[in-house]
């Protein structure tokens, strides 16, 4: 369990002493991965996006006494949850991808520059998230918080982002988005028209089609592994697509095109030779694994970072590598080190 995780233990465990548990509670924790979801593509942090729900969940449960039913329970939620991440955002910068800040450059370690954490875009597990429903609105979530996705939202203010994601995302009327975020509905209109063109712009789409995981995409990830643990040049530029792109948060740095990207791996990059991937659960929708490089001790193999995939028809279309394993793996439940194979 992360820190965060502990310390909503905490907080739950001293409502639960003030509220007895009630079917309206269980529903309101029946809630918590749509919101987790919500509050993702609000804040594009899956830790301030758990500190937002937390801070729903409490806010809901200690005005059970005040819900009357007046409004439906899902509004009530989406209201609260809305006005925790708008106030959460007041004054702060956006989270972004490296390719968000600035023009892809050469792969040499000269322009490799650290900025802090606040900076980036985190990923969130798919385990934080809707495991079972409507196979329609899985895909739709599974679409609306792919990496892209989420850093075009950020690029909306925070209104407009909260009534295109009601709207587009989750299918709002809007009437009701004008209702929750108290404004007229063609104010809401209006904010959607800017927030449609701003993400038209960036080239994403609430409704692009989520490619599904079938037997040759599996496969292909299959021969990416060998590949990338054999560090097998000739299979490596086959699998990946020549206008593929890479980024490596917290770096600025990135990379555009396989010739660089093979380039950086076989250059800066070749201490990642000998490295081991390790499946875990998909982040923001897509593939993922622990990468572990060679232990520098000599024994076994140290996180080096959460390898995030974008997948084509035939070859891997972006890569990315967060490199904050620190705080990912355990995120993901990935162990702190792997020991020497027999």
């Amino acid at each position: 369990m992360t820190v965060a995780g502990a310390r909503y233990d905490n907080r739950m465990q001293a409502t639960s002493r003030v509220v007895a548990p009630t079917e309206l509670e269980a529903e309101l924790e029946q809630r918590r991965p749509e919101l987790t979801a919500y509050c993702y593509r609000m804040l594009a942090s899956p830790f301030e996006a758990e500190d937002a729900v937390q801070e729903t969940l409490l806010r809901a449960w200690r005005g059970l006494e005040r819900f009357e039913g007046r409004a439906a329970l899902r509004s009530w939620l989406y209201r609260i949850a809305t006005n925790v991440c708008l106030d959460m955002l007041d004054g702060r910068n956006r989270r972004a991808r490296p390719m968000d800040l600035g023009p892809a450059r050469a792969p040499v370690e000269s322009n490799l520059n650290t900025l802090p954490e606040a900076t980036w875009l985190q990923p969130i597990p798919d385990s934080l998230l809707a495991a079972e429903g409507d196979p329609a609105e899985l895909a739709v979530t599974r679409e609306s918080i792919r990496l892209a996705f989420v850093a075009a939202l950020q690029h909306l203010p925070p209104r407009q982002r909260a009534a295109l994601i009601l709207c587009e995302v989750l299918r709002w009327k809007a009437k009701e988005v004008a209702d929750l975020l108290g404004m007229s509905v063609a104010s809401v209109n209006s904010a959607l028209q800017r927030a449609r063109a701003t993400l038209e712009a960036s080239g994403v789409s609430a409704e692009d089609p989520a490619p599904a995981m079938d037997a040759a995409r599996q496969e292909l990830l299959a021969r990416y592994v060998r590949a990338f643990e054999s560090y097998d040049l000739t299979a490596l530029t086959s699998l990946i697509k020549e206008d593929a792109r890479q980024s490596m948060p917290p770096f600025d740095l990135w990379l555009s095109g396989r010739a660089d990207i093979l380039t950086w791996w076989f250059g800066p990059g070749i201490g990642c030779r000998g490295s081991r991937l390790v499946p875990t659960v998909g982040a923001n929708g897509r593939a993922a694994f622990g990468q572990y490089k060679p232990s520098a001790s000599g024994s076994g193999h140290d996180p080096w970072s959460l390898m995030v995939l974008e997948l084509g028809q035939n070859q891997i279309e972006e890569l990315t590598f967060f490199l904050d394993t620190q705080v990912l793996f355990p995120l993901f439940g990935l162990p702190p080190h792997l020991d020497a194979q027999p």
